[in-house]
């Protein structure tokens, strides 16, 4: 029941994770568009009253006529609406959802042995850490070199790179990739809580008490913003990156990670010279070649073919499955079971106790536990080197169950 349950809030935090990114991505992505697509007004009595750029847009058979005022309207409208729920239901929901499928399960999502032996406290706790370390040195960077937003760009850019090394070297690759991700996150909705938003609330109280507006929160404001517009195609990867184990089960999963996350940059600033109307092709072909070494990089090396002898039957090298059924038991059953010993109940619904259950999953079987390697996860059950080629062998030889 304590599995159905966890189930349950799993999926339904994730819906609501899902949901509120979309609103808080939608809103930037608009935001940032809109900047940038601005024209300067030429009625007089836009300009008399303070408009600094405008444009008109069809939607929904509706015509809107957004207006950005270089300060503030004469008369601030008392219905004004600020957007910062978008960004801090993401992020709840985000560590929530971390917590119940990854912090209750340390030893399982967050800890390889073979990348780095640690308790589950240890791993939850380094986990968190990673987190606010994150902001805390994001945070100093932006405050010490705040007048040269190109070494801030420079140097938070090194950081992050550096965090995903040491990120793919303490935990599990699924967790490494995840928790940058994560840490990425809490850097842009902390931005949000603690400059963003209290900078728009101060100049607004400045205009409210007729006091001049000091332009430091705005300048603040905008270069966490235009930040945080960079970080989100790079989140976006890590928070899909559990479904590819392809990319975070690679040796050098760090280098992979760093070079998925340029390319998402690299293309939103392809979009955002885009809205000013400047179209370089360079940068998405920068993206795109990225994308393309990882892909080159990562691509399953052909194992190599087993020799036999001449004139030998190809039953005499096929693999028995005797054996096959031995490594799914001693490897593979504590969690893909129908009375699973690691889990409340088979993982993803696959089982693999029974020949036909194996032999119906062979595919999968190969994909994971041979190419990927991505299982078992985090190698909790110890699989060794010769056990996968011996079931590769088994794959490849047909997966045979009657041997």
């Amino acid at each position: 029941m304590e599995g159905y349950i966890l189930d349950w809030a799993n999926m339904l935090l994730r819906w609501v994770h899902v949901i509120t990114a979309i609103a808080w991505i939608g809103s930037s992505f608009y935001f940032v568009w809109l900047d940038n697509s601005l024209t300067k007004p030429t009625a007089p009595d836009l300009k008399d009253k303070g408009v600094d750029g405008e444009l008109w847009a069809v939607h929904g058979g509706g015509f809107y006529n957004p207006q950005k005022y270089l300060t503030a309207p004469k008369q601030l409208p008392e219905n004004l609406h600020w957007f910062y729920w978008e960004s801090y239901s993401t992020w709840m929901s985000g560590f929530a959802l971390l917590v119940v499928l990854y912090l209750f399960n340390a030893s399982t999502f967050l800890i390889d042995k073979n990348v780095f032996d640690m308790s589950p406290g240890a791993a939850v706790g380094f986990a968190v850490s990673y987190l606010l370390i994150g902001w805390i040195v994001y945070d100093s960077i932006c405050r010490l070199f705040n007048k040269n937003d190109r070494l801030v760009g420079i140097l938070v850019a090194i950081y992050i790179a550096a965090a995903a090394y040491v990120a793919c070297h303490i935990f599990s690759g699924r967790a490494a990739f995840l928790l940058t991700g994560a840490m990425i996150a809490t850097i842009m909705s902390a931005n949000v809580l603690a400059w963003i938003i209290p900078g728009q609330r101060k100049v607004v109280a400045a205009l409210k008490a007729g006091q001049p507006v000091d332009p430091v929160h705005g300048k603040r404001g905008k270069q966490r913003s235009v930040h945080n517009t960079y970080f989100t195609l790079p989140v976006l990867f890590a928070m899909l990156s559990n479904h590819y184990s392809m990319t975070y089960a690679h040796k050098y999963n760090w280098v992979v990670l760093i070079l998925i996350m340029l390319s998402g940059v690299l293309i939103r600033q392809f979009f955002i010279l885009k809205h000013k109307g400047k179209i370089n092709v360079l940068w998405p072909a920068a993206g795109v070649a990225a994308l393309a070494v990882v892909a080159v990089m990562i691509a399953p090396q052909p194992r190599p073919a087993v020799a036999k002898a001449e004139g030998a039957d190809a039953a005499a090298t096929s693999v028995s499955f005797a054996k096959v059924q031995e490594v799914m038991n001693a490897r593979c059953v504590q969690c893909h079971a129908e009375q699973p010993k690691m889990m409340p109940t088979a993982a993803k619904g696959i089982k693999l106790d029974t020949a036909e259950d194996i032999k119906a999953h062979a595919q999968l079987i190969y994909q994971q536990a041979v190419q990927q390697k991505a299982m078992p996860l985090g190698n909790v059950t110890q699989i060794t080197d010769d056990e996968r080629a011996l079931l590769g062998q088994w794959f490849e030889g047909g997966a045979k169950t009657t041997n």
